[in-house]
């Protein structure tokens, strides 16, 4: 996804700094090339020596530079293996080399200090400098303690970022330098590439400004307050299919039943309970580009729900069940000639034929069909094994949920 891209990395002085030498490695090992720049403040927390020997070149560190031999640059000469063999050290033009060698220029940490000064065009070292000067997309990670991150000065410096067109990846919650328990965190470092790789390939995705609706989870129809009628779903899927729609430049709005999953910035959520709560969300967000019904939505509710817990008692019990609202033939039913909607069918015996049969009867363009019974996939399972049935065409698909998603998105739209 990344071969051959100019990453820029920007390293600021906090205690996550440690954690900027492996996303060096996580970026290399997507093929991409990696140039470091340091805040002096970095160089207290992690060596400069550290990025170089990770990236085999130079680190920037300072504006200006002792040495009396201007060196000859190719940075920015991309018919050069790399492009990047060596800096030319000239003080004049060291941050714009800098800033034009990238394809993609990320602050990871970013710390409230060079947040302001970013924010208010402070060029006082090689890294802020580099940013006034470079043309390239620009992502911060935003990196402190929670008091600081909530404080209203960096809250407003964020929003004037934001409002500027830099792209921001949130913190993470948990446990801080401070010893406190709050928001701050810098995200993993796979979380962060996977984020990049979204930022890259969005604006040549098929998907690119497509409103997308994905639903995902199941849904829960309460007989009382303790009991409900569900399913095993993990909304693992559906996640996937939101997160490569997102990564394939789409506008994602994911609606989604009761589930304990991590969900990327960038992709609007909505949370529901019970089909009919999913199938009111859905028709407030139609008219949509794509739809992709990927939740695994209870087929009955029960005609009466008790509004307390309702006590065992002698003999048998019966419950009266009415049907939830067909969310997909809903979508068949309205939706604009450019809509394209994928279903998805989980069966126990004759997976194919009832594939074709519904797609058929629902008015899908599409639907995945796979199987359930195994513990290696369905419901729960990160893996998964899928036919993806067309007009006229039958893929077979099989692997980790995540990469299953991108498979069958990129062959609807790029086969």
């Amino acid at each position: 996804m990344l071969s051959g891209k100019h990453i820029l990395l920007g390293v600021t002085g906090g205690i996550a700094a440690y954690k900027a030498a492996y996303l060096v490695r996580a970026l290399q090992k997507k093929g991409a090339l990696v140039r470091v720049i340091m805040s002096p403040a970095a160089t207290r927390f992690i060596g400069e020596e550290t990025f170089s020997a990770l990236t085999g070149h130079e680190v920037g560190v300072h504006t200006f530079v002792q040495d009396d031999t201007h060196k000859t640059s190719t940075i920015g000469d991309r018919s050069s293996d790399d492009g990047i063999t060596e800096l030319v050290h000239n003080p004049w033009t060291r941050h714009i080399q800098w800033g034009e060698w990238a394809d993609l220029f990320v602050i990871a940490p970013c710390t409230a200090n060079t947040i302001a000064k970013i924010t208010h065009g402070n060029s006082d070292n090689l890294l802020t400098a580099a940013v006034l000067a470079s043309r390239a997309p620009l992502l911060i990670c935003p990196t402190m303690d929670g008091e600081m991150m909530n404080a209203p000065a960096t809250a407003h410096n964020l929003e004037l970022l934001k409002s500027r067109g830099f792209h921001l990846l949130e913190p993470e919650e948990g446990y801080l330098a401070s010893g406190l328990t709050g928001k701050g965190r810098l995200p993993e470092p796979d979380d962060i590439v996977a984020h990049i790789e979204t930022l890259l390939d969005a604006k040549k995705g098929p998907l690119y400004g497509k409103k997308v609706v994905v639903t995902a989870g199941p849904t829960r129809e309460h007989i009382d307050p303790v009991r409900f009628i569900s399913n095993p779903s993990s909304g693992k899927m559906g996640l996937a299919m939101a997160k490569a729609a997102h990564r394939l430049g789409g506008h994602v709005h994911l609606v989604h039943g009761p589930i304990s999953l991590s969900i990327p910035e960038g992709i609007h959520c909505y949370s529901v309970v019970s089909a009919q709560d999913m199938f009111e969300q859905v028709k407030a967000l139609h008219p949509a580009d794509l739809f992709i019904k990927a939740a695994a939505v209870s087929d009955f509710r029960p005609i009466t729900q008790h509004d307390h817990k309702v006590k065992k008692t002698q003999g048998e019990s019966h419950i009266s069940l009415a049907s939830t609202p067909d969310i997909l033939q809903w979508i068949g039913n309205h939706k604009p000639p450019h809509t394209i909607s994928i279903g998805f069918a989980m069966e126990t015996t004759d997976l194919l034929e009832q594939a074709r049969a519904k797609r058929t009867k629902k008015n899908a363009d599409w639907i995945v069909a796979n199987y359930i019974g195994t513990q290696q996939q369905g419901f729960a399972s990160d893996y998964n094994k899928v036919t993806l049935v067309g007009d006229g065409v039958e893929e077979s698909f099989e692997g980790p949920k995540d990469d299953l998603a991108m498979s069958l998105l990129r062959s609807i739209f790029l086969s």
